[in-house]
């Protein structure tokens, strides 16, 4: 039986997905798999989207966070979207690198909006 790997990234592995983000692009991933990923997945997201539009986040934070969200937009990624169970087991990886190096500058307004549209959704 083969073993499963933790899949990893680095934060200049995701900066080169900046140019797959596009918002459009990101409300439709979103609202089309947000019930498929769950309520606390889709907060970590949002927490990152609400990130990248703070004038208070530097500038090298939001590229991450691009990034991120840009390989979490991308169909055709490292493990396809489509797959059971699996398939969006590398775009948490990068979103949970991304939110782990931002987490600190999380504020409560932006805490409060993600809280705020995930009780939308859910």
């Amino acid at each position: 039986m083969e073993e499963k790997k933790d899949v990893k990234f680095t934060e200049n592995e995701i900066v080169k997905y900046q140019e797959e983000y596009s918002e459009p692009k990101f409300w439709d991933k979103l609202r089309t798999f947000a019930l498929k990923l769950g309520e606390n997945a889709t907060y970590y997201i949002l927490i990152l989207y609400y990130m990248m539009e703070s004038p208070d986040v530097k500038l090298g934070n939001k590229a991450l966070i691009i990034g991120a969200l840009g390989y979490f937009i991308l169909p055709t990624d490292l493990i396809p979207d489509m797959l059971p169970v699996f398939g969006f087991t590398d775009d948490l990886a990068a979103l949970t690198l991304v939110y782990k190096t931002i987490q600190a500058s999380v504020t409560e307004e932006i805490d409060a909006k993600a809280k705020a549209k995930v009780a939308e959704w859910f």
